[in-house]
């Protein structure tokens, strides 16, 4: 159960210090990449609280993210499912294959939180990067807890300064009481069980908002993304996953990885009748069909000291033909802070080893 004493007991507060003001900016543009028509305003306000609000709560980790900060980056190969061709027209699954970056990461955004840590580990998270073409690419990014606890960027912003005034000396009710009083679900969310798996083979990962896929004859279909292991799920139970090392997910990643590739199918979950697509904290009917979308096979951890893959900044937003954002309001608020987090992690790791 992850629950605000826990969170308090990792996180180090921070006096908050005065946003700084970035130029408007395409995503892929800060990736050095192809412009797209889609803009991601760095100076959005929401996106500098947000920031400013996390950090408050796990620290300041100058070269980290401010969340997921603890993660590793493996490569290998997408191939398509047959029919991900009846759903989307994409590049990606119109191709033999597609190189692509994986990263798993823990929760927390402290750099050392421990693998096994029953607070700061999970949810844990994933992304994946589809590299099209020289400086082009797609992005799914998730996390393994189907659903979010808060509907918008404001309301998660509260929940964040609401976690980080909840310390176990805080006066009841807690400021994190009164946010559950009025928002149930991220209530439920935070309190769910999140158990450890006995490797990220085993897991099991969900994007966050759903997407409109588009094939080639322009019938369009809802869905929203989930990867699962070919190894299938194990987790630990809260005895067993006590006495496992700090680091053993990240250690078993890399000698798994010199015996055998590590496997996952990409799916889609459609939409039904009645589906919320706009709302992220809506969790669809456990029946709704799943599309295969292809299979990723992982065969080599990536150097986690090259400048390349230290400064890659992944985007929530797909930025590719055939697949399209919903009106999810949280859709533009984490691609915004993902850049915004992401340029603060590069000119910090430039300003650290020149």
């Amino acid at each position: 159960m992850w629950a605000a004493p826990g969170v308090n007991g990792l996180r180090e507060s921070l006096d908050s210090s005065t946003p700084a003001v970035y130029p408007v900016e395409t995503f892929q543009q800060e990736n050095n990449d192809m412009t797209f028509e889609s803009e991601v305003k760095t100076t959005d306000k929401l996106s500098e609280e947000l920031l400013e609000s996390l950090d408050k709560l796990f620290g300041s980790h100058p070269g980290f993210r401010p969340v997921h900060a603890k993660g590793a980056m493996c490569s290998g190969t997408f191939t398509p499912a047959p029919q991900a061709i009846d759903l989307t027209c994409a590049p990606h699954v119109q191709r033999e294959s597609t190189p692509v970056l994986m990263r798993f990461s823990n929760f927390a955004g402290i750099p050392n939180v421990a693998d096994n840590d029953p607070n700061g580990a999970g949810p844990r998270g994933v992304a994946v990067r589809f590299q099209l073409a020289e400086h082009v690419h797609t992005d799914i990014v998730g996390h393994s807890h189907d659903g979010f606890p808060t509907r918008t960027g404001e309301e998660f912003l509260d929940l964040a300064r609401a976690l980080a005034a909840s310390g176990p000396d805080a006066a009841k009710p807690t400021a994190l009481d009164n946010f559950f009083a009025t928002h149930p679900i991220a209530k439920k969310f935070l309190q769910a069980p999140k158990p450890i798996p006995v490797s990220f083979a085993h897991e099991s990962f969900f994007a966050v908002t759903a997407f409109k896929f588009r094939n080639k004859h322009g019938l369009s279909r809802f869905g929203r993304f989930r990867i699962i292991p070919v190894a299938g799920n194990k987790y630990l139970d809260d005895a067993a996953a006590a006495t496992r090392d700090q680091n053993f997910l990240f250690d078993e990643l890399s000698d798994r990885l010199l015996r055998e590739p590590i496997k996952f199918r990409i799916v889609v979950q459609l939409a039904g009748d009645g589906d919320a697509i706009s709302d992220s904290t809506a969790i669809w009917p456990e029946e709704r069909t799943l599309h295969e979308f292809g299979t990723i096979s992982l065969t080599k951890r990536a150097d986690d000291n090259d400048p390349e893959i230290r400064k890659i900044i992944f985007d929530p937003i797909p930025r590719v033909d055939g697949i399209d954002p919903s009106d999810d309001p949280l859709i533009e608020i984490r691609s915004a802070i993902y850049l915004l987090s992401g340029r603060r992690r590069r000119k910090q790791a430039v300003e650290m080893h020149g």
